[in-house]
């Protein structure tokens, strides 16, 4: 039985009773889909992990619902206050020292003195919050290391066994997950790239902001969500920058000149940055099918978009 429901009042309000039951339900950010649980909830963060099959050294992110709310769990510094007075609601996620007795579950935190928060501006993620009333934990809703979902049934088809309820807000604006910026040092380091990119914020603060080094599969320096090498990724091997397709690969192309192949996708014929970052998960969900046996990806300009664009597909390209 599908636990896919309309994003009305009626199942926003049974969501947020599902929540206070220590119970997952999944909900649309203007990003991807996530895998809420109560984040003051120790069993609910615990399932979480459970569902998802993720690392327990890799932390997650815990929604709010504005920044007064993230006041109550971390340290706000200038820099931290001026970002997300200009970017929340939205796609950014903000990795700050933890206040000593805060009530969000460890586990959130993966043990560490920090934590990420994010306050999301998809209309329902905003309902589900108010009406529960809660800090809600929410990585994507997908098993650690697939393809981030970007639909509903993108969530049934990974984890409709898992939760609760998916509630259905229709097809994700942006498609990528939120730029994660750690403030735990001297210098803004970008975690993650984004849906903001660098640029924009260090134009906001008004000094660089630094891009974190690569740390790969171990548990040591993981300070945020989304750093694993090995992310994102389909079943298929995945080849980037290509210029042709083999017989038995199928094409993920981009921009007006495509090389001929059985199968293609185009994240964007007009080569628009935007367009392509909310085709991507898809259309890798798309083409990885059991007739062929790898996915070639033709280059993605490494600007703006894309950035977080070829970050999201290094990873689902490397060694598993």
């Amino acid at each position: 039985m599908s636990k896919i429901v309309a994003a009305d009042i009626a199942h926003i309000t049974a969501a947020a009773k599902a929540l206070s039951r220590g119970e997952l339900v999944a909900f649309p950010t203007e990003t991807v889909y996530g895998l809420g649980g109560d984040a003051g909830n120790d069993r609910a963060v615990a399932a979480i992990y459970a569902a998802k099959g993720r690392p327990s050294f890799n932390p997650l992110i815990v929604h709010v619902g504005s920044l007064n709310a993230a006041a109550s769990y971390a340290e706000l510094s200038p820099d931290a206050l001026a970002l997300a007075r200009r970017f929340w609601p939205g796609p950014l996620t903000l990795v700050l020292p933890r206040l000593p007795g805060c009530r969000l579950s460890l586990l959130v935190s993966a043990g560490m003195e920090s934590v990420a928060l994010r306050v999301p501006a998809h209309p329902v993620a905003q309902a589900l919050l108010m009406l529960s009333n809660r800090p809600i934990a929410g990585p994507s809703a997908n098993p650690s290391g697939r393809i981030s979902p970007t639909t509903a049934a993108h969530v049934e088809e990974g984890l409709g066994d898992k939760v609760a309820m998916i509630l259905d807000g229709g097809p994700c604006r942006i498609g990528l997950e939120s730029t994660v910026v750690s403030l735990l040092g001297e210098e803004p380091q970008i975690l993650r790239p984004g849906g903001i990119d660098a640029e924009t914020l260090a134009a906001e603060l008004g000094r660089p902001v630094g891009m974190a080094p690569q740390v790969g599969d171990v548990a040591a320096g993981l300070h945020g969500p989304g750093r694993l090498l090995s992310h994102y990724a389909p079943a298929c091997p995945v080849r980037l920058n290509a210029t042709s397709a083999a017989a038995d690969e199928a094409l993920l192309a981009f921009g007006p000149n495509v090389p001929p192949a059985a199968v293609v996708l185009n994240l964007s014929t007009t080569g628009d940055l935007t367009e392509a970052a909310a085709n991507l998960f898809a259309m890798l969900r798309a083409l990885d099918r059991p007739e062929v046996k790898g996915i070639a990806v033709m280059p993605v300009p490494e600007t703006g978009l894309g950035t977080a664009i070829n970050d999201r597909l290094r990873r689902a390209a490397a060694p598993r």
